[in-house]
């Protein structure tokens, strides 16, 4: 939905000057304002001087006119008061709406409510973590309770909002005096804190500097992956474990028999042919126990 504050301008004209400039941002929420802007037919131009402002939003300009669009923070910064009755707009929604304000000049032009829509597979794929034994944490610099409401919809019991791009990393540093840590990102934002992580997982329709970072790339972009990511890890260790015993054990009574063990106490010996059979036959084993996880499925 979209609310026009300006005196003059109309809500296309408003439109078009804030999805012209979100054209050069990656956000998911710049292509849902230019996606709408297209649908009410609002003229796009070229925008010149975009930077991005982080934790409030982006800047730039647009046929000569400053033009910014982002949150509340973006509003305190430029020292624009926001109407009473708007103050509590991006959290009043318990749908999970973000509230965007569009500042053209020094003046408060208007705002956009987008709704974050929920992957279907998303609940299903936190039951998943959770059936793991996992504690699933949502990170987020959206508002508390914008974040809260789109975390109850996925089943995620515990929510870090209002997080600053730059504050991401030293969250995860937090959570790991509490123990291992998987962080899951596709935005340039979320760099750092796949860095820092244990276990990085970078989703592969995200952003080239968060695939850099992550230990795992996802290329379907599929939240699925997650948990069968993790699965498979635990899978991998099982059986690296399993191979290591038995690798172990096949050694410590195939040795003593190969030095002649059993000849002292009367039986036969073990010829060298035999013992390298022996030998080939063991790591036989070793790899068939391994190509079981093809048949892995989740």
């Amino acid at each position: 939905a979209f609310i026009n504050y300006h005196h003059s301008l109309s809500d296309e004209e408003i439109l078009g000057l804030a999805a012209s400039l979100e054209q050069s941002s990656e956000h998911p929420l710049a292509e849902a304002i230019v996606n709408y802007s297209k649908e009410r037919n609002c003229a796009l131009r070229e925008s010149t001087s975009f930077s991005l402002l982080e934790g409030a939003g982006i800047e730039g300009t647009v046929d000569r006119r400053s033009v910014l669009i982002g949150n509340e923070r973006l509003l305190e910064r430029q020292k624009i008061n926001l109407p009473k009755s708007l103050r509590n707009l991006d959290s009043s929604d318990e749908s999970g709406k973000t509230s965007l304000y569009v500042v053209i000049g020094s003046e408060l032009a208007g705002s956009v409510s987008i709704s974050d829509t929920l992957k279907e597979n998303a609940p299903e794929n936190v039951r998943r973590l959770k059936d793991l034994g996992l504690k699933v944490v949502m990170l987020t610099g959206d508002h508390p309770d914008t974040a809260r409401a789109i975390a109850r919809q996925a089943g995620i019991d515990h929510v870090i909002a209002r997080v600053l791009p730059e504050e991401k990393q030293n969250r995860i540093i937090e959570l790991q005096k509490e123990g291992m840590v998987a962080m899951v990102g596709d935005g340039i934002n979320d760099a750092p804190a796949l860095a820092q992580a244990d276990v990085g997982i970078a989703m592969g329709s995200g952003t080239e500097i968060a695939m850099e970072s992550g230990d795992i790339v996802l290329m379907s972009g599929n939240i699925e992956g997650v948990p069968t990511a993790l699965s498979l890890s635990r899978a991998v260790m099982k059986n690296i474990r399993q191979n290591l015993f038995w690798a172990f054990g096949y050694n410590v009574v195939g040795i003593p028999i190969a030095a002649g063990l059993l000849y002292i106490f009367g039986g036969p010996t073990l010829s060298p042919m035999l013992a390298g059979a022996a030998m080939a036959l063991s790591s036989v084993s070793v790899v068939t126990n391994a190509l079981r996880l093809r048949l892995f499925n989740g």
